[in-house]
């Protein structure tokens, strides 16, 4: 752990694009997109050395920069850890994007979208033939998809303790190289991009095509497998 005044300096800066400041603005975000409510959800950046947490089990929409835990990103122990409040439990989580796929940035949300269509399909979410899916990577191989290909999201089954979802995504992130998301059956979905804007602009595309999905679903247009 890092001196008192050094670990706050970590969180400190006047610039909009320090993570800090960034996750409490994607917070907001989040929140007023029903993502986030109840204190649910999270997100995590890793910049550098460093690998920037929110905290757990507060209202994500008045998280300040001071709430933050920092990691160091090689060993994954914190150097920034205040005492008030509690890690997020979605820690070991967003550790697996970041030593399995190398991402950038992971988000973590309870949206209603994500829940409803984890309950309609089994094991996979699967959509295509959809425009939105242009917004999604191939992550195999350079480039985007087409809005012909086939975009498939694994569902792994809930836990009653959110750290205990680790190597259930761990193995799905493995026997899905091509998705960038993973949907937990009941309680929402896990995104990760390069950068923390590509995995905002994968959460909400993803987002996207899961309430079309429902809407779909709804009118006996999708036929989930």
């Amino acid at each position: 752990m890092v001196s008192d005044m050094n670990a706050d300096a970590l969180v400190q800066s006047h610039d909009p694009n320090h993570p800090a400041n960034l996750i409490c603005e994607l917070c907001r975000l989040f929140y007023n997109n029903g993502w986030v409510t109840g204190t649910g959800g999270g997100i995590s950046i890793r910049d550098g050395e460093h690998i920037f947490l929110a905290p757990s089990g507060v209202q994500k929409e008045r998280i300040v920069p001071e709430n933050m835990f920092v990691m160091d990103a090689e060993s994954q122990q914190y150097i920034r850890r205040p005492l008030a409040l509690k890690p997020s439990a979605c820690t070991p989580l967003f550790l697996a994007a970041y030593t399995i796929r190398g991402a950038g940035a992971c988000i973590h949300t309870h949206s209603q979208n994500a829940v409803l269509m984890s309950l309609v399909c089994k094991k996979t979410f699967k959509i295509s033939n959809v425009e939105q899916i242009k917004a999604l990577p191939k992550i195999t191989e350079p480039g985007y998809l087409s809005c012909f290909d086939d975009l498939v999201i694994p569902i792994i089954e809930n836990t009653a303790h959110e750290e205990d979802l680790k190597d259930s995504l761990e193995q799905a992130i493995v026997d899905y190289p091509g998705a960038t998301a993973v949907l937990v059956r009941s309680h929402g979905i896990y995104v990760w991009g390069e950068t923390v804007w590509k995995a905002k602009v994968y959460n909400e595309a993803i987002d996207y095509l899961l309430e079309l999905a429902v809407k779909m679903y709804q009118m006996g247009l999708y036929k989930p497998e």
